[in-house]
């Protein structure tokens, strides 16, 4: 049995005190709200001779990501951690991470872009670098957020995936609530990730690399299409290996999404994040009324997990998808235009509404949510798409 202590650490203190145990040879720092604190903290750790990592303050989350890419591209195991601002930031060179096929691990604090400006949690800023070439996994909690975060190394590094990941959870919802978590202990996260092995280096001038080469119409479209094979054919099937292990080893089981009280769900809710819980919390109300409610929370969002959504939500009669971001696509949030995707080509697919939430951190309430589950049983019952496919739930308008 692994070896694990039940402390109370905030969200932030849990993903410092991951990163502490991965112990990665560099990490580079710019901080931003609400993600400060995984860079403060993990600072005092290597100031404190707790680490062996070498860490580099930049002038910008730019120049976070670009010390990071550098530093991965000699051999080494490299972290970060981000917001918000600092995301789009960061934005050119999240691109070239990908493209270089770079394992780099990176705790995303979410929380709303300017403008106006505003610290506090929506999805915004993960959503809007869903196309970059990152795997994005989410959490519901301060433990999975740990958890996560360990897992994502181990997934970022497998020779199918070798791509970077972005490890995504609520600001101050979870960056700054305490909760007890179970640690796992510092040998056995390293002996659970491993030792890190390179694909290549800047610095071994016996077999010379070139890294950011022009690449026209030669040789660029191949390239890109290396990038989506890993997406495609790796990263699910390794991520459940990885979270089976995971479960073996430290007793707590994620998969790429979890479904709650699904077995014989008629109406369902679609979400990732912290209101997962929230909804948990509603569904079993109604379970005990009669109600066949259930919930799907996504975990990992890129690759999205289209065949096995499809197949988990095949059986239910209305879905209703909770975007907390705007893809200001005039057609709702971006997890429901991927939801909707996956349920395209079934036989008979669930009528499927969106419910676009929480902007700027407004809170998410039970009667918001029974009144989500409200309207999927009038939409079950009456068997037709509603007029309005979109809605925005708890908004002033």
């Amino acid at each position: 049995m692994a070896t694990k202590e039940r402390i109370a650490l905030t969200g932030n203190e849990a993903t410092a005190m991951a990163m502490k145990q991965i112990n990665p040879d560099v990490c580079a720092a710019y901080p931003i709200t609400p993600a400060t604190e995984i860079m403060q903290i993990f600072a005092t750790y290597v100031a404190d001779g707790l680490v062996n990592t070498e860490l580099v303050t930049v002038e910008s989350e730019h120049s976070a990501m670009s010390a990071t890419i550098g530093a991965c591209c000699a051999g080494a195991r490299s972290m970060t951690a981000t917001s918000s601002q600092g995301l789009a930031y960061m934005f050119e060179m999240l691109y070239i991470a990908a493209g270089l096929r770079l394992p780099i691990v990176m705790p995303m604090v979410n929380r709303a872009l300017s403008a106006p400006i505003n610290i506090h949690c929506d999805h915004g800023d993960s959503m809007g670098t869903r196309d970059a070439g990152w795997i994005q996994i989410n959490a519901e909690n301060v433990q999975e957020s740990y958890d996560n975060l360990i897992m994502a190394m181990r997934i970022a590094e497998h020779p199918e995936v070798q791509l970077p990941a972005m490890v995504t959870f609520d600001g101050f919802i979870i960056s700054h609530a305490m909760e007890p978590v179970d640690v796992i202990s510092d040998a056995e996260v390293q002996e659970f990730i491993g030792e890190y092995k390179p694909r290549f280096s800047l610095l071994d001038i016996d077999n010379p690399i070139t890294v950011g080469a022009i690449d026209f119409n030669d040789y660029y479209f191949e390239h890109r299409r290396a990038i989506a094979e890993p997406m495609i054919n790796g990263v699910l099937k390794v991520a459940e290996e990885v979270s089976d292990e995971f479960a073996k080893k430290f007793g707590r089981k994620y998969g790429i999404f979890q479904e709650y009280r699904m077995d014989d769900a008629e109406v369902a809710i679609v979400v990732l994040g912290s209101a997962a819980g929230t909804a948990k919390y509603v569904i079993d109300e109604l379970r005990q009324k009669g109600i066949k409610a259930g919930m799907i929370k996504i975990r990992l969002f890129r690759p999205f997990p289209y065949k096995q959504l499809a197949e988990a939500l095949k059986d239910v009669k209305a879905v209703a998808v909770l975007d907390r971001s705007d893809a200001l696509a005039g057609m709702g949030g971006p997890v429901f235009g991927e939801v909707r995707s996956a349920l395209y080509d079934l036989p008979v697919r669930p009528i499927t509404t969106n419910y676009v939430y929480g902007l700027g951190g407004r809170d998410i309430t039970l009667d918001h949510i029974r009144g989500v589950y409200g309207d999927l049983l009038s939409i079950a019952n009456e068997d037709k798409v509603p007029a309005n496919l979109v809605t925005y739930l708890g908004v002033r308008e």
